[in-house]
């Protein structure tokens, strides 16, 4: 037969207070953060009964609602973590190798001979509107 067991969470500070009930017995316990006392509960729970013949409600304020809405949003939120710093490259050494040009992704580099041919190639000067009309 499955045995109901009630987990009740009270926050006092930082630190969340778990009472842990069933088979006519009552244990507490202390952990800091609501992640820590779920797991310190599922130990309570343990010793009051077999997991595997217990049913635990968690409940916050009474409701089971409340502490899963605490709970999981204990769980998703991302911890604050401070920006990564790109230390800038020393004395301009990266520039000198690459010729003042950015580096390309290994595999993407052009063949030697038509980057060679490329680089011969001189574009046209742009002519401006004034020297157009004269020469037309």
């Amino acid at each position: 037969m499955t045995e109901p067991i009630t987990a009740s969470y009270v926050q006092e500070d930082d630190d969340w207070k778990i009472t842990v009930s069933g088979s006519g017995k009552e244990l507490t316990g202390r952990a800091p953060g609501i992640i820590a006392a779920r797991d310190r509960a599922d130990q309570l729970v343990e010793k009051l009964s077999p997991p595997e013949h217990s049913t635990v409600v968690h409940l916050l304020n009474g409701s089971a609602l409340e502490f899963t809405a605490a709970y999981m949003t204990a769980r998703l939120t991302l911890p604050e973590i401070e920006p990564l710093e790109v230390p800038p490259p020393a004395n301009g050494k990266a520039k000198e190798k690459t010729g003042g040009k950015p580096p390309v992704p290994q595999g993407k580099e052009l063949p030697k001979a038509v980057d060679e041919a490329k680089s011969k190639e001189k574009p046209e000067p742009a002519k401006t509107p004034a020297k157009a009309a004269q020469t037309s």
